[in-house]
């Protein structure tokens, strides 16, 4: 079965269970601060769970769209995804756990047509604050009766392995559920409770092979080792966690949790979710650009399929990539997908080719896709791109860095960060694959000390310069550097500042010029300005001595003690990876944003003298 036809028949079995099948929400969640991103089946329905009332009744089905950001660096393996679907029913104080576990198990057998044979079952063992979930087991039991199946109950499965059990106690840091894990990390006011989690065993052999890291330890079905893989998680939700300890909320909730894709993997009885039809025409297209074969490159193809389908995914619900909050994940995504692209040999533009499969593969279910596809794809290809000048630089200096001393030192991780803008997490896996760990502490050191400097810089520089460090200030800030190099272009490079005053509302910019400016020249200036905020060009710093400062042909006051740093000043290029190709090369103590294309449309207001030889000009972003 595919994935969408297992979809369909999650939610018409529930359907006839009286269920109200409702949509997906977004992957940005509705007044939740606690997380970034919709990370669970749960999250959305949160509210009702805590006693609210759904509109569409008690009994309600879904299939909900998830992403978890802290499964990046698991990526890579037969099973983990960032983005997934999670297929849910829900009792709101209705039904309970003597309806849910036969529903849930007709299901998975009859209709999906899994092998009752290869189902195992966990549930909660129970502590001091709250009691085993006994009346779990009885029901598993009667059910695997049902199908001929005699279920041994195990207790200690973690130390001496499965058996011959089929169904097995773990503690809280196993079968508990709420959002924050634990009962120990759940805060007040948290709801949770005990779960029964179900199990697909893919084969002893699995576990066997001379490769396997467990090889020499006790298999059990949450050992990790590959042979088992969990599809399913029934969620009794009956407790809420107080001052005291642990309450019961005023009715008891079920929520159910079924991994579509896992249980793709199950029905088709292949380990590798990977394997599933929904990725075969992203490797096809990957195959064709690669010329190299899903099997034997999986790590690689694993990365990308996964994380541009992710990426797809963000994007057409708002997150579009960036340096900040969501739009960061969005951004570390396609950019992990490229430096994995390039190990395939991929020596052209992809990431939209394979999303554009993503979108056509899912567009019939997430409408939304559809209707933002040419955004999705523009984003794709234009991050890709801005990606792959970066990557080519900063891995060149790796390989210097590497030779010259066999690792990557903390600071080293800085400098490709600060003056590159080459991501720690790929210094971190680059450094990895040859053996070494980069010392992550020293690094933020380094990444502590140059925001002080910075800082400090800033304040001495701008004192009388910027009236803050508002958005709109910073922003122009950036346009006063992109004014002073179009004056220069313009009217001559005989041009040099004589001062600035910067506030949220307006630029102010004082230069050398002995004349009036004509209407042309003013328009020529703003058109120059305008083009490359346009075309959305990057804007980085990179501390040099005087000598290399004045080398690149950057220009401002060097004698001037707020840019330096250590004896060093800090240059702040706009455009260009390489400094010969920027637009603009100015010593600077910062801030400035990001991408031009941040300052929106630059516009002069006034063009007047201000002293003998010295014009002012007052310009505004909108």
């Amino acid at each position: 079965m595919t994935i969408h036809e297992i979809r369909t028949s999650f939610l018409n079995y529930f359907q006839k269970q009286a269920h109200v099948v409702i949509p997906s929400a977004s992957l940005v969640p509705d007044n939740d601060p606690t997380t970034l991103f919709t990370g669970s089946g749960m999250q959305p329905m949160v509210p009702f769970l805590l006693g609210e009332t759904h509109p569409l009744g008690v009994r309600v089905a879904d299939s909900q769209k998830c992403f978890r950001s802290q499964d990046i660096d698991e990526v890579g393996d037969n099973r983990h995804t960032t983005f997934f679907e999670m297929l849910g029913n829900w009792s709101l104080g209705d039904y309970f756990k003597k309806e849910q576990l036969p529903w849930v198990f007709e299901w998975l057998t009859k209709e999906i047509g899994l092998n009752p044979k290869n189902l195992y079952v966990t549930v909660y063992r129970g502590n001091d604050d709250v009691s085993r979930d006994e009346e779990s087991v009885g029901l598993w039991q009667k059910i695997f009766s049902d199908v001929d199946i005699d279920a041994v109950v195990i207790d200690n499965s973690e130390k001496d392995g499965l058996q011959n059990g089929r169904i097995f106690y773990y503690d809280d840091s196993k079968n508990w559920w709420s959002r924050f894990g634990s009962q120990e990390k759940m805060p007040q006011g948290e709801p949770g409770g005990p779960d029964s989690e179900m199990f697909w065993d893919f084969g002893e052999s699995l576990k066997l092979h001379d490769a396997s890291k467990f090889r020499t330890e006790p298999c059990h079905v949450n050992c990790d080792c590959g042979r088992f893989l969990e599809i399913g998680n029934n969620v009794f939700m009956e407790f809420i966690k107080t001052e005291s300890g642990f309450e019961f909320l005023p009715k008891k909730n079920v929520d159910f949790g079924g991994g579509l894709l896992r249980i793709a993997a199950a029905a088709a009885n292949d380990p590798d979710v990977f394997n599933t039809h929904i990725f075969s025409g992203m490797k096809t297209v990957l195959e064709s650009l690669s010329g190299k074969d899903y099997v034997g490159n999986t790590h690689a193809y694993r990365v990308i399929l996964d994380h541009l389908r992710a990426a797809v995914f963000l994007i057409g619900d708002g997150v579009i990539p960036s340096n900040k909050d969501r739009g960061y994940f969005s951004r570390r995504l396609i950019r992990r997908t490229v430096r994995f692209g390039r190990n395939l040999g991929i020596t052209e533009s992809f990431c939209g080719k394979v999303g554009e499969q993503v979108i056509k593969e899912y567009c019939d279910v997430y409408r939304n896709l559809l209707d933002k596809r040419v955004l999705i794809l523009e984003e794709l290809t234009r991050e890709e791109e801005k990606f792959v000048r970066t990557l080519e630089k900063g891995e060149k200096e790796f390989v210097k860095m590497f030779s010259a001393s066999k690792s990557i030192s903390g600071e080293n991780a800085f400098v490709l960060y600060s003056t590159y803008g080459f991501p720690i997490e790929l210094t971190e896996e680059m450094a990895v694959e040859q053996g070494q760990i980069v010392d992550r502490e020293k690094f933020t050191q380094e990444f502590k000390k140059h925001q002080d400097l910075s800082r400090s810089g800033s304040t001495q520089k701008f004192a009388g310069g910027l009236a803050d460090h508002s958005d709109a200030t910073v922003q122009l800030h950036t346009a006063t550097h992109m004014l002073h190099k179009a004056l220069r272009t313009v009217l001559g490079t005989h041009v040099e500042q004589r001062g600035s005053n910067i506030t949220p509302k307006r630029l102010r910019f004082d230069f050398s010029y002995g004349e009036k400016l004509t209407d042309e020249q003013k328009q020529q200036v703003e058109d120059l300005v305008n083009t490359n905020i346009n075309k959305d060009l990057n804007v980085h710093y990179e501390i040099l001595s005087l000598e290399e400062a004045k080398k690149m042909g950057a220009i401002g006051l060097f004698e001037d003690k707020y840019a330096q740093i250590e004896g060093k000043i800090k240059v702040y290029f706009i455009g260009g990876e390489a400094a010969e190709e920027s637009f603009s090369r100015e010593v600077c103590g910062g801030p400035h944003v990001n991408q031009t294309s941040e300052l929106g449309h630059f516009k002069i207001t006034k063009e007047e003298s201000c002293a003998s030889g010295i014009r002012r000009i007052k310009a505004i972003l909108d």
